[in-house]
């Protein structure tokens, strides 16, 4: 294990332990209903161990550095201990930024990743040549995400980072007449907007894959990408309404997210779909 890399040690007992560059922690993963595979004196050398409130929000019981990098799926990252527990990536997601990465593309590609978050999905887009948009609502978000590319060299700048409300941004490239050949979207179950619009994934997530139809690129393959970690979305309901807005595509490849463990055992952590084919109609 290289001592500035990432590592999912072990995970049970509804907790995870993590070697994040130098630092040993604990966090939350309510998923884990198992037991640990590693002996407690593994879990007793974690430098610092985060609590969650019921408000999502919580505190760490020592204190870490404000930010250090490690390398991780190809990337090195900036990370940051946050009040809510996150680090500034989601492990899990490092398929897909292999599949984004590994795409063959044409100087006239175009992808939109929504719902950003710190930029590694967009990084992995911009590896394969795309001409990418980031979107995150956090104006923070963008600013982290900037940082981690200038961590990463090899990324070409073609990266048009915004922070706005999802639904108005794609409401303007609609009326832009903006179009994408993939577009990817990792939405919360419950989010606010830059000026407090709210998000519900229950009801707002259908019609903005419908916006996000009609920013395809008319004739041409388009691939939607769209991961969920929210209670009640299985893999089953993801397709039916994915298929429901784009129809039953040429390929449709759905599987549960996860983390891989030094133990041989991985950690599970969201589902993905990804939904390939050509659009007819609107």
């Amino acid at each position: 294990m290289k001592t500035d890399s990432y590592v999912l040690l072990d995970s049970g007992n509804l907790r995870k332990l993590e070697q994040v560059g130098p630092h040993r922690i604990v966090r939350p993963a309510l998923n884990a209903f198992w037991s640990p595979a590693l002996p407690e004196s593994e879990w007793q050398a974690a430098e610092s161990v985060f609590s969650r409130r019921n408000d999502g929000s919580g505190k760490w019981s020592a204190r870490l550095p404000e930010s250090w990098v490690v390398e991780y799926a190809g990337f090195r990252i900036k990370v940051k201990p946050t009040g809510f527990g996150h680090l500034g990536f989601f492990a899990e997601q490092y398929r897909n930024w292999e599949f984004f990465s590994s795409i063959k593309t044409t100087p006239e590609t175009t992808m939109l990743n929504l719902f950003g978050y710190s930029g590694l999905g967009s990084m992995a887009m911009a590896r394969s040549g795309a001409k990418v948009c980031h979107l995150d609502a956090a104006p923070g978000m963008i600013e982290w995400g900037r940082d981690i590319l200038n961590l990463n060299p090899d990324i070409p700048s073609s990266i048009r980072w915004i922070a706005d409300d999802v639904n108005k941004f794609v409401r303007r490239e609609m009326r832009r007449g903006s179009r994408y050949d993939l577009i990817a979207l990792d939405p919360p179950t419950f989010g606010r907007g830059s000026k407090g619009e709210v998000w519900k994934i229950e009801t707002d997530l259908s019609p903005l894959l419908q916006s996000c139809k009609a920013l395809h690129r008319p004739g041409a393959p388009f691939t939607l990408v769209l991961s969920c970690h929210s209670p009640g979305f299985s893999i089953a309901v993801l397709q039916r309404i994915v298929e429901e807005v784009f129809g039953a595509g040429d390929t449709v490849d759905a599987h549960e997210m996860s983390i891989p463990e030094s133990t041989g055992r991985a950690l599970p952590a969201g589902i993905c779909l990804r939904w390939r084919g050509r659009i007819t109609g609107r």
